[in-house]
């Protein structure tokens, strides 16, 4: 009997079962590579859904429909968003990870993806396994910030004041699993000392209690605060990324102000369910980097402090890698904290 082209014996001798999973693994792969070629050639031929598990408005709703409305250019069909909300975006995305993975049913969600996989115990999906990832579509900053008499005025002040005060100060949040909530946890680690949290079920009721002197700190979206910033409205502190924003140049980023290592973004990535041809997950990934190059997406997305990644970034492979190493990095925060939603 002659060698299959895989470069195995396979008559049923001398087989281990591992080598024999390959051999199978490496032979069904084979047989499907020309139908997810064909079904490539002519995807798309209809409507394609991309599922936002927050409420319409906010700025995860926002980048979806900005992105989805430049990716129908070069995709040729129209790409509606439909928002899917509750149980902090895991009912949209439960939705998404059992849709039919044929490239018609898609999911934009942010870092809230990664933590949780540990804030819920008992979700019916693998984070890490349940999608075909298509690529980074965007990283926004946040910012630390302080109602407007807060007694510091510089970042190591309010860790200064923080450690002092410790429970005495009121943090407020979006809620858990909000980018709010995550980043109250990781400044709280950093500085080894528990704030009282205030859970809110929004961003702008907590900006009025906070214009209002009702709170004393949060971390919010830079879209949501560059107003309030510029108009000297609150005490500003810190951005959480590498760089600092060109609509706030003169604030520093955590790192610089003193919190060494200091990082959060709100990522948002572009999915498709588990099981995806690969071809028509390459289509997508290719007309999610011509729209990410749009001018016309790059000047709504600067509008919204937020900016599109970088075409090396806007990959199955950077974005599986970001998936991947966030729940890992957010699973021993949230289990230190004992916060879980579930």
């Amino acid at each position: 009997m002659m060698a299959p082209r895989f470069g195995m014996r396979f008559d049923g001798a001398n087989n281990n079962p591992e080598e024999t999973m390959r051999f199978v693994t490496a032979l069904v792969s084979a047989l499907l590579l020309p139908l997810s070629a064909a079904l490539a050639q002519d995807y798309p031929t209809r409507t394609i859904t991309v599922l936002v598990p927050y409420a319409a408005g906010g700025p995860t709703d926002t980048i979806a429909r900005l992105t989805a409305a430049s990716m129908a250019k070069s995709l040729g069909q129209q790409v509606i968003v439909e928002n899917a909300t509750g149980a902090g975006g895991t009912i949209g995305t439960t939705r998404a990870a059992r849709a039919q993975p044929d490239g018609y049913t898609l999911l934009v969600h942010h870092v809230g993806i990664s933590t949780a996989a540990t804030l819920y115990r008992n979700l019916s999906y693998d984070t890490k396994t349940a999608f075909a990832p298509i690529g980074l579509v965007t990283n926004a900053p946040m910012t630390i910030i302080a109602r407007p008499d807060f007694p510091a005025d510089t970042l190591k002040d309010l860790v200064a004041y923080a450690q002092q005060q410790g429970d005495k100060l009121t943090y407020a949040n979006a809620g858990l699993g909000a980018a709010s909530h995550l980043c109250g946890m990781l400044f709280m680690t950093a500085i080894q000392k528990q704030l009282t949290t205030v859970p809110y079920k929004g961003n702008g009721p907590i900006m009025n209690d906070l214009l209002g002197k009702q709170i004393d700190l949060t971390c919010d979206q830079a879209t949501n605060t560059t107003g309030p910033i510029s108009a000297k409205q609150v005490k500003a502190y810190a951005v959480t990324t590498k760089e600092r924003l060109k609509s706030l140049p003169d604030l520093p980023t955590a790192d610089e102000a003193g919190l060494k290592g200091f990082e959060l973004g709100v990522w948002h990535g572009l999915y498709a369910p588990k099981g995806t041809p690969p071809a028509v997950v390459q289509k997508l990934t290719a007309a999610l980097q011509a729209a990410l190059k749009d001018p016309t997406l790059v000047a709504r997305f600067n509008d919204i402090n937020t900016e599109p990644v970088s075409q090396d970034k806007a990959t199955p492979e950077a974005l599986g890698a970001m998936l991947n190493s966030e729940v890992d990095r957010w699973a021993p925060i949230i289990k230190a904290a004992g916060q879980y939603a579930d």
